[in-house]
């Protein structure tokens, strides 16, 4: 019997018997799950995409193909990850010491990336470990990402930058009725902003 008796794992995915991978999870060809990497419930891993040793995942991430997830980032519920992202675990890469021998796990120390929750990662975008991405933000495709994103920002550039708020639904917001408030054409919801940081208007 399967390990993984409520999962959908194609033959072609390389999946860790030490991983762990909720109910409902779906991981499609060529995709790789590491040892130890924890996924929650009905998340989707795409094609090529890879997925760290001890990566932990919530409920309802979606990974999207050839994504690669390195170790230790933490991603919480409902976090997309677009196609061909990238979120790095070492500050200072090289291949060799100083002393021109090989260097092993042994001689660095992996750093991850967070990513808080209902946070989108677009396309081809790179994150810069260690960096929080928080909760709700949108990363614009092609962005690379080497400082805290605050929650519900947009960001986008080379380096990424700050250029508005999304809201929940995932659009951007426009002004509101007064100075520092902000609305989702979507939803009607309403943010609030104070010094350069944006939260929800209780109902």
């Amino acid at each position: 019997m399967s390990k993984f008796p409520r999962v959908r794992i194609v033959t072609s995915a390389d999946v860790s018997p030490e991983a762990a991978v909720g109910d409902g999870s779906s991981i499609w060809h060529l995709a790789q799950v590491r040892e130890r990497a924890s996924l929650g419930e009905n998340c989707i891993v795409g094609r090529g995409a890879y997925i760290g040793t001890g990566v932990i995942m919530g409920d309802n991430c979606k990974v999207q193909n050839y994504a690669l997830v390195y170790e230790p980032a933490k991603l919480a519920d409902g976090v997309f990850i677009g196609p061909a992202v990238v979120l790095t675990n070492d500050t200072y890469p090289r291949a060799i010491n100083a002393d021109g021998s090989q260097k092993s796990a042994q001689d660095w120390e992996p750093v991850g990336v967070t990513i808080q929750t209902g946070a989108s990662i677009g396309a081809r975008a790179t994150c810069v470990a260690p960096v929080t991405i928080g909760a709700w933000a949108t990363v614009a495709a092609g962005a690379v990402v080497v400082k805290d994103v605050p929650a519900y920002a947009l960001v986008a550039g080379v380096p990424a930058r700050r250029i508005g708020w999304v809201g929940e639904s995932g659009v951007p917001l426009t002004p509101g009725d007064a100075d520092g408030v902000w609305v989702c054409r979507t939803s009607g919801a309403r943010y609030i902003e104070t010094d350069e940081i944006l939260t929800k208007e209780s109902v």
